[in-house]
């Protein structure tokens, strides 16, 4: 049971040994990089070369450790023992299963994707390293404990911003996700456009990783802005010369909302050209 990538995503030597390595540890795979350099589609991807079910569980601020594990809604067994409803006689009609019960109790080995974990608050990581390390947790109201069968593959994501604790990462498996160079880039928009004009792609990239390279700017394009930038490309049927131009007087390139994503950096780039077309003193 071995990842070498998909016919969808293009995977570096050193991610599918990443992959492969936390696979046969059966460790989490924590996976950092740049938003948009794909860490939430490999865990798809890998569920799909596997043939594995995929159980995702989306972090946001608000995001407590106990709801992957369960959640027990007191509230409604007091509304309904007024009520007189029959359910209130078992307690497990009020206990929700969280993600981390569903990856544990899975008839086949899934996939567990822990999406953006630093969008949490700090004690998130901490207060689930006994259930990943140990892949059992203790559910008090029904006084039974909760234990894999089977590891589940654990594949953790983070965008870098919150560091996260020394105790967590002790037991995972890390690996970054470097930022494509032309080469594995020109592999995956090919898997995304084949057959493209490949005078099209060099322009396009070359304006592409130019902009990336401006200094000051705040948000850089990512590998699926380019990807939107070229269906936008194609769709409006851009004529090659317009990419070919490389006026100094036109930093902006067209159809810029898809790889500048606010205000500062366009007016860099607005900046930029109206000093090209300055005169020379």
């Amino acid at each position: 049971m071995r990842f070498e990538g998909t016919d969808n995503y293009v995977a570096t030597d050193d991610l599918k040994v990443a992959v492969n390595a936390a696979t046969k540890l059966r460790r989490p795979l924590l996976v950092k990089g740049e938003p948009g350099t794909g860490k939430t589609v490999l865990a798809q991807e890998i569920a799909t070369a596997l043939g594995a079910p995929l159980i995702e569980w989306n972090i946001k601020s608000t995001t407590k450790a106990h709801q992957g594990l369960y959640e027990y809604d007191a509230v409604a067994r007091l509304r309904d023992s007024q009520l007189g409803d029959e359910r209130v006689h078992d307690i497990k009609n009020y206990i929700k299963k969280g993600k981390l019960w569903e990856a544990f109790t899975a008839p086949q080995l899934p996939v567990l994707l822990i999406d953006e974990i630093d969008k949490a608050d700090i004690e998130f990581p901490n207060d689930l390293l006994q259930e990943l390390d140990r892949m059992e947790f203790f559910v008090y109201e029904t006084q039974e404990t909760i234990k894999a069968v089977e590891r589940p593959i654990v594949i953790i994501t983070s965008n870098n911003e919150k560091e996260l604790p020394d105790a967590f990462l002790r037991r995972c498996f890390f690996h970054y996700i470097k930022f494509p160079d032309r080469t594995t880039m020109q592999a995956i928009i090919d898997v995304h456009f084949p057959g493209i004009q490949k005078m099209l792609v060099s322009k396009a990239m070359d304006i592409f990783y130019d902009v990336r390279d401006v200094p000051g700017l705040k948000k850089k394009p990512s590998t699926s802005e380019l990807l939107d930038w070229l269906k936008l490309l194609l769709h409006e049927d851009m004529p090659l010369d317009v990419l070919q131009s490389r006026d100094p007087t036109k930093a902006i390139p067209p159809l810029h909302g898809a790889l500048l994503k606010n205000e500062q950096d366009i007016m860099l780039f607005e900046r930029l050209a109206f000093m090209a077309r300055r005169p020379n003193n």
